[in-house]
């Protein structure tokens, strides 16, 4: 059975090379950073095509993973690979919490308030305390909500589509 996009979830993204041996520099994309200890393979998408890697060494340094793969040995190799997402299987993703989602899973919603469209659900902001969801409008004006349960009241994966409640003021015009 072959494989498809939606099979896979982004752990990281290779922004570099580190050192002549091959190793690649990687900005985490997973709130469980230490998920990179146990990494044994991981995909990624190379001239269009899903090719499958062993990974052989992970350490880290200041806010990047540095990732040996296996077959990857020198720097021109690495530097091909520059820009590419490392992909983890789906069903080898760390399980969720309740009212956890993927954030691959959540950008492209369709986010409601009661029946009126607020927009497109374009990118999430991990800022410590809670996640800030980005909603741009047709007038691509964007709106920052607050993933709270008491403003995010559901989500429905299979229809991509999100109902808010929005705090009093949010969308007030200055």
């Amino acid at each position: 059975m072959e494989k498809k996009e939606k099979d896979f979830l982004a752990v990281g993204k290779i922004v570099n090379t580190h050192g002549i041996r091959g190793e690649l520099r990687v900005i985490p994309m997973t709130s469980d950073v230490s998920r990179f200890d146990y990494l044994l393979y991981t995909w990624i998408r190379v001239d269009g095509r899903l090719q499958e890697f062993r990974v052989t060494q992970v350490r880290y340094h200041k806010q990047f993973v540095l990732v040996k793969l296996q077959g990857i040995d020198n720097m021109t190799d690495a530097e091909a690979l520059k820009g590419c997402e490392l992909l983890v299987d789906r069903q080898n993703a760390r399980p969720l919490e309740e009212d956890e989602y993927f954030i691959c899973d959540l950008i492209g919603m369709k986010v409601y308030e009661e029946d009126k469209l607020l927009g497109e659900l374009t990118e999430v902001l991990e800022t410590g305390s809670n996640d800030v969801y980005v909603v741009t409008g047709e007038d691509r004006k964007e709106v920052l909500i607050p993933a709270l349960k008491w403003v995010v009241t559901q989500v429905d994966l299979e229809n991509k589509r999100m109902q808010v409640k929005l705090p009093e003021g949010l969308l007030d015009e200055v």
